[in-house]
């Protein structure tokens, strides 16, 4: 896979951005045409594994990958191990917000560093990494927003909590493919790739306070294809713990009807530009 930098201009009108207080700690400078965004906070040994599994794969060599730190405090992030393991820079919220808050510190920081796309996937090692290449190579071939899903042809769903898939398939799912006119299949996982005309793309206006919570996901989902954008879902596998805890950012009956709020808002467009009403 071609890993040569585009010199494009990273010239951007960002004057305007709404990005959370945080720290950067840059352990190299851009190195490639794209990086992975990886959110995380107090993940322990399930980050360290994926990290030390994404190295073996020789990810870091394709693409930069980015730590989204939240607040971590378990001691899981020292720096010289991260580096050691392939991390180009490690970004810390100190400021309000949670993922839509470390997803915006993150996408802003890929930006104004010139990447042509932005590779996410959770850092509580449900995802399997291998997939990471799969989504370049999309963005290569032209499309704007993809979404990986365990439910496509290729993909899958191991030890999925039989109420979650029921929320993915029989609601959430629907009412987003419903909005976005486009069908998705597995709209609530967060391993997907955005290129970087579509982030910064007028219309969207990702960098505002609003995008707080877990707005920002929904919200890009739906605008994309919305506004014309080349979208595609390809197969990945999510596997959940067949015992235990389930690392999950959302486990209880409040965080579950916050999800569904903000999805009734996306539908309904609640959370686009006052300048592009669409």
């Amino acid at each position: 896979m071609a890993t040569e930098i585009n010199l494009a201009s990273t010239q951007i009108a960002d004057s305007s951005w709404q990005v959370p207080a945080h720290e950067v700690y840059e352990f190299a400078p851009r190195l490639t045409r794209f990086c992975v965004c990886i959110p995380v906070i107090n993940e322990g040994n399930r980050i360290k594994n994926q990290l030390t599994l994404m190295k073996e794969l020789g990810i870091s060599r394709l693409a930069d990958v980015l730590i989204l730190d939240g607040g971590s405090t378990d001691g899981s992030l020292v720096h010289g191990w991260l580096k050691d393991s392939g991390v180009n820079s490690l970004l810390i919220k100190t400021g309000a917000g949670k993922l839509s808050a470390q997803l915006r510190i993150g996408y802003a920081w890929a930006l104004r560093r010139g990447y042509d796309g932005v590779i996410t996937i959770d850092g509580n090692g449900k995802d399997g990494v291998e997939a990471i290449p799969d989504f370049m190579r999309q963005l290569e071939a032209g499309y704007d927003f993809v979404q990986g899903s365990r439910y496509v042809p290729g993909g899958k769903a191991i030890n999925t909590p039989l109420q979650r898939a029921i929320a993915i398939n029989l609601i959430h799912a629907p009412i987003s493919s419903l909005a976005a006119r486009f069908r998705y299949t597995d709209t609530t996982n967060g391993f997907r790739g955005y290129s970087r005309r579509f982030l910064l793309d007028s219309r969207v206006q990702l960098f505002r306070d609003i995008f707080s919570t877990y707005e920002l996901l929904a919200y890009l989902s739906v605008r994309a294809p919305r506004l014309g954008f080349k979208v595609i879902e390809i197969p990945v596998t999510r596997q959940y713990p067949a015992s235990g805890k389930t690392p999950t950012k959302i486990s209880h009956v409040g965080g579950n009807l916050l999800v569904f709020r903000i999805l009734l808002n996306v539908a309904f467009g609640a959370y686009n530009p006052v300048s592009s009403r669409k």
